[in-house]
């Protein structure tokens, strides 16, 4: 089978596209036909060694897919060959084939593309579980999203007001707040040209911002965290705009709120059973169409560095798939 494959770490330049072995399922895994694979900021991460995770050598990066079960191991008993499904894998996805622990692959209905719930798996696990399981974000509260027009933050806006919530998106340019407010954001903050402690606190009368979800991180968390409300809740997501923040702790503690750690990758490993639940609502809202997974471009295999590049050249609203 084809595989982009990672056999030092550096740029996107340096990664290849081989031919390898087909591959053989462990007794909790099963082997999956890949036919799209989602591109995220951790796959950029993780092939220049920066990622909390790091696999041994060859591997190929992409953390989540959807395809066709090509074959299952001795102890799996809620999958068979042929099922439709999509997978978080950590990594592996950038290939024609893939191993995924049996635990963290879903049956997905005919009536959602492969390029779709490729889109989803990861971008929309991560955002449901710091919404739900880590903010516990209520109806009727205001949730700010940095980096709004992204993969994550994007699903996030979907997410956050399939609940209820008051939507205050936040980026970069005046495209991608339109962007933003297609997908149902309420309200939107230009942060390059607006204050975002400012502005946060305008659009909310003064009481601050109840959730804030910050897969950003550097120069924005700090002026984010200063507009959050008494007793809210700072998701840290992620460092995609590069450094990540020293917070000075005197402001949770006078703002009585809450800085939440969010890793997907740890929670769907630690707690399985409420990650198939998560998933089993966004299935189900995916079939309703109450969330979309916006597809900025779909790439084949071959061209991953361009793919990639483009993603980290902040340009890219929604997601990137490849499609073997």
């Amino acid at each position: 089978m084809k595989a982009v494959l990672c056999e030092s770490y550096g740029p996107p330049e340096n990664l290849v596209v081989r031919d390898i072995e087909s591959l053989i399922p462990a007794r909790d895994e099963v082997i999956i036909q890949v036919k799209a694979s989602g591109l995220n900021f951790p796959d950029t991460l993780i092939i220049e060694g920066k990622y909390q995770f790091q696999p041994e050598m060859p591997f190929s990066p992409g953390g989540e897919v959807a395809g066709i079960v090509k074959s299952v191991g001795q102890d799996v008993t809620h999958l068979k060959e042929g099922d439709r499904v999509m997978a978080g894998t950590g990594w592996g996805g950038f290939a024609e084939e893939v191993r995924g622990k049996a635990s963290n692959v879903f049956l997905i209905p005919d009536s959602i593309s492969f390029v779709q719930c490729a889109a989803t798996m990861m971008t929309f696990g991560t955002s449901y579980h710091a919404l739900v399981n880590r903010a516990e974000l209520k109806a009727g509260e205001t949730l700010m999203v940095l980096g709004a027009s992204g993969g994550v933050g994007t699903a996030a806006i979907q997410i956050g007001k399939a609940l209820g919530a008051k939507v205050i998106a936040a980026a970069s340019t005046g495209e991608k707040l339109n962007y933003c407010r297609s997908l149902g954001a309420d309200l939107t903050i230009n942060y390059s040209k607006e204050d975002l402690k400012k502005q946060a606190k305008v659009l909310t009368d003064g009481k601050g911002v109840d959730v804030i979800y910050d897969p950003i991180g550097d120069k924005f968390t700090e002026p984010a965290l200063r507009a959050i409300s008494w007793k809210g809740r700072y998701l840290v997501v992620g460092f995609a705009a590069g450094d990540i923040p020293k917070i000075p702790l005197n402001l949770p503690l006078l703002k009585g709120c809450s800085i939440v750690g969010v890793f997907w990758g740890g929670f769907f490993r630690n707690e399985p059973e409420v990650n198939a639940k998560n998933f089993k609502t966004i299935v189900k809202w995916l079939e309703e169409g109450t969330v979309v997974a916006k597809v900025h471009k779909e790439y084949a295999l071959e061209n991953v560095a361009k793919a990639m590049n483009e993603l980290t050249s902040k340009k890219v609203m929604g997601k990137i798939v490849f499609v073997p």
